[in-house]
């Protein structure tokens, strides 16, 4: 599986809102609605302007992030961090987890030989689900990953490359 620049990038930007956002939260002199600006996300990931604004902009259609312009503008998440996960930022900017030569795994049909690799496609995708849609943005943020998660990262070999 390849994670793109674009669902990387994504996922640190919402991580900094989702930071910024508990911040607000927690302190009482600043206005819960305040925004990120794009120079603030910029700079704290060390992400490029541009590409990161048409992010932002995939973000906003997908309902994930709000925006506002001027004085004070930014972006802000839509919905508290508990309640966005990694699949579906994935989805929003790089489309479905899992394709086959642009097919979904479900929709692939082989014979002879390959006949039941359906099944593994199915499989895969179904793990990428269990994983990206059972981590949410305030899991990463607080280090609180679900058990499962954290059991495929402890195995022997999976910090290891193959």
């Amino acid at each position: 599986m390849d994670i793109s620049a674009r669902t990387d990038y994504a996922v640190r930007a919402l991580l900094t809102l989702a930071a910024a956002q508990r911040e607000r939260e927690l302190s009482t002199d600043t206005p819960h609605t305040a925004a990120v600006s794009v120079d603030v996300l910029v700079r704290e990931q060390g992400l490029p302007r541009k590409f990161l604004e048409a992010i932002l902009a995939d973000l906003r259609r997908g309902g994930l992030v709000t925006s506002r312009r001027g004085p004070g503008g930014g972006y802000a998440l839509a919905r508290s961090a508990d309640r966005i996960f990694l699949g579906d930022v994935f989805r929003t900017v790089d489309g479905p987890l899992a394709e086959v030569r642009g097919l979904r795994p479900h929709e692939t049909a082989y014979t002879g030989a390959a006949e039941h690799l359906p099944v593994v496609w199915v499989a895969v995708r179904a793990s990428l689900r269990r994983v990206l849609d059972e981590c949410s943005l305030a899991d990463v943020l607080d280090g609180r990953l679900p058990e499962h998660v954290v059991e495929l990262a402890a195995a022997p070999d999976a910090w290891r490359s193959r």
